[in-house]
């Protein structure tokens, strides 16, 4: 906990805090000294053009690529070291934009992989964990079906199950609702929107805007691998350096 001067109680430690990531691959620079803060239960929207560093900005909070420089922490600890699946056990959860489920088990046993796996939960623990996975996303209904015979709506559901089965405390979600009709989009939002507010904090890469500011109160925004904004989704949105980065066309 940091004091404040100002006499209020003192802050929290931010949920997952990165600091001057850096990260290149040969003479391409993709991340250059990306500093953020993502506080408990607080619900985040990252933006930017292609090629912005989104998705190698969320492969180094999980741990999947390591960055050349800077630090991550997540609920207090520093986790710039660690391997992904010890992030997970402290409750890092991902999603990816193309699910896969697993092939051969049901909804259920999918579900229960994310909490064993993940979360080393065992017995009635991780069963418990698996069922209400189910419950938040509305997929009790299928716990027995085949989880490849899923439509895309449903795979996506299920994704975000098996993340929710392992309990974490910060979820990054990586364009969850690519791919999605216009009401199949609104339903996963609302089910995203009812995790962030049982207190899950959210980290959510995706294209249409309209989506993340249905539930992120903070967007921010990369472009060549930097922040150039970061702040209430108005606020960036209207942003010149937003508009510039988008070619001077519309970012909605």
């Amino acid at each position: 906990m940091s004091e404040r001067k100002d006499g209020a109680p003192p802050l929290s430690e931010p949920a997952l805090e990165v600091g001057e990531i850096v990260k290149s691959y040969g003479s391409l620079a993709v991340l250059s000294g990306v500093s953020l803060a993502v506080g408990a239960a607080e619900a985040v929207g990252i933006v930017g053009p292609n090629g912005a560093g989104k998705t190698t900005l969320l492969d180094v909070l999980t741990g999947t690529v390591p960055p050349d420089a800077g630090y991550v922490r997540l609920l207090g600890w520093d986790a710039t070291r660690l391997s992904p699946p010890l992030r997970a056990r402290m409750g890092l959860g991902r999603t990816f934009q193309v699910p896969r489920p697993l092939a051969g088990l049901t909804v259920f046993e999918n579900a229960l992989v994310g909490a064993r796996r993940a979360a080393r939960l065992r017995g009635q623990a991780a069963y418990h964990a698996a069922y209400d996975a189910l419950v938040t996303t509305d997929m009790v209904r299928l716990a027995n079906a085949q989880a490849t015979s899923l439509r895309l709506l449903d795979r996506k559901r299920l994704e975000l199950a098996r993340a929710l089965a392992a309990r974490p405390k910060v979820l990054l979600l990586d364009e969850i609702a690519s791919g999605l009709s216009d009401p199949e989009t609104d339903q996963l939002v609302e089910t995203i929107r009812r995790v962030n507010q049982a207190g899950t904090a959210i980290i959510w890469v995706e294209h249409v805007i309209r989506v993340l500011s249905a539930v992120a109160t903070r967007l921010v925004c990369l472009a060549d691998g930097r922040v150039i904004a970061d702040g209430p989704p108005a606020q960036v949105l209207a942003s010149d350096a937003v508009k510039s980065a988008y070619l001077g066309g519309s970012v909605l």
